[in-house]
């Protein structure tokens, strides 16, 4: 691995820890403020509807695409993007104030979507999105989707590869459903190539979900999907050499947005309903499932790098959302909540 690479690392792993802690920091307001989005937390159908409505997003973007519909993809994202910004500004100011930046955040999108504006959009977006579906979501619909999103993006990238359709619509719009990795401090994504050219989760040479993160924008994003995963143009003869030859020809990795929020789900979910004690973390509403969820998720997400940077095509959610579950029923069993309270059967069985 080259030195910028270790950087980038540095940098996507950072990103991340802005996500979980930034969601977790607003689960409490956004409790306290009645931003739930269901009526009952505890209903699994809550899972199965809305993993339907990120299938159903996703067809409707790769029509849009199809048809040359991809100006109205990249205003619907940028509203979204301001919309839950808003939710965010909210929490810190009143809902009148919290109007400016997030409008702020739109009008950057629009005139000078470089880089670093699609990084904070995407941040505040993902910490906004994670924390109102971690308390709308209790622990078993949680656990469900977080399950069926990490085999639907390894099929969505191994198998129907209709993921890296997505990316490759995606990319080129210069919307937050993608985190931008810059590998060198002169790296512009306004200037010189495309995205798609470059590398990256899922269109090319990353990988994650971008498959939700664009409904989810919609959400999703998983990394190749919600995104997902990343795309390696041509290898050679993919040996490890010319692997490396190409890694450090980049300028930049891409890993969708959904990857980081869908994983912090959990995390936020274990942090409004589980029985653990709290940390009493300041300024967070943390305890030792959400936390050690918080630590699985970063573990895979290294992992994920780790092939990434080697140039191969990888769906993001199974090891994101993988070590999420991990950590989460370690720490549950460790801070002596019963494993079968920690899945949330305890009221159905």
């Amino acid at each position: 691995m080259f030195p910028r690479e270790y950087r980038g690392v540095a940098f996507v792993v950072g990103l991340f820890l802005v996500v979980q802690v930034g969601a977790l920091a607003l689960v409490p307001e956004f409790a306290e403020s009645g931003y739930q989005a269901v009526e009952n937390p505890e209903n699994p159908a809550n899972s199965v509807l809305y993993v339907v409505a990120i299938v159903a997003m996703t067809g409707l973007m790769l029509a849009a695409f199809r048809y040359d519909f991809d100006g109205a993809i990249r205003l619907l994202i940028v509203g979204v993007s301001a919309w839950l910004s808003w939710y965010v500004f909210s929490a810190l100011v009143s809902p009148l104030a919290a109007a400016v930046p997030a409008v702020a955040v739109a009008v950057g999108l629009l005139v000078h979507p470089e880089w670093y504006v699609i990084d904070t959009a995407g941040v505040l977006m993902g910490a906004g999105a994670a924390g109102l579906f971690g308390i709308s979501f209790g622990l078993l619909p949680a656990l469900i989707l977080l399950a069926v999103l990490a085999v639907y993006d390894a099929v969505s990238v191994y198998g129907t590869e209709h993921m890296l359709s997505l990316a490759e619509g995606v990319m080129d719009l210069n919307i937050p459903v993608v985190l931008v990795i810059p590998l060198s401090l002169s790296y512009s994504l306004l200037d010189g190539e495309s995205a798609s050219e470059e590398a990256s989760g899922v269109g090319e040479e990353t990988a994650s979900g971008v498959d939700e993160e664009a409904s989810g924008v919609g959400e999703e994003a998983e990394t190749d999907e919600e995104p997902d995963s990343g795309h390696d143009s041509d290898t050679g003869d993919g040996s490890d050499a010319a692997e490396a030859a190409e890694a450090g020809d980049r300028d930049a990795f891409f890993i969708g947005l959904g990857d980081a929020v869908i994983p912090t789900v959990l995390i936020a979910s274990a942090a409004t309903f589980s029985p653990a004690a709290d940390l009493a973390v300041p300024l967070l509403g943390v305890n030792l499932p959400a936390l050690l969820a918080m630590v699985g998720t970063l573990a895979g997400l290294l992992v994920l790098m780790r092939w990434v940077i080697r140039g191969r095509a990888h769906a993001g959610l199974p090891l994101l959302n993988g070590g999420a579950i991990g950590g989460y029923l370690i720490g549950s069993v460790v801070a002596g909540v019963p494993l079968i309270e920690a899945l949330g059967l305890a009221g159905i069985l």
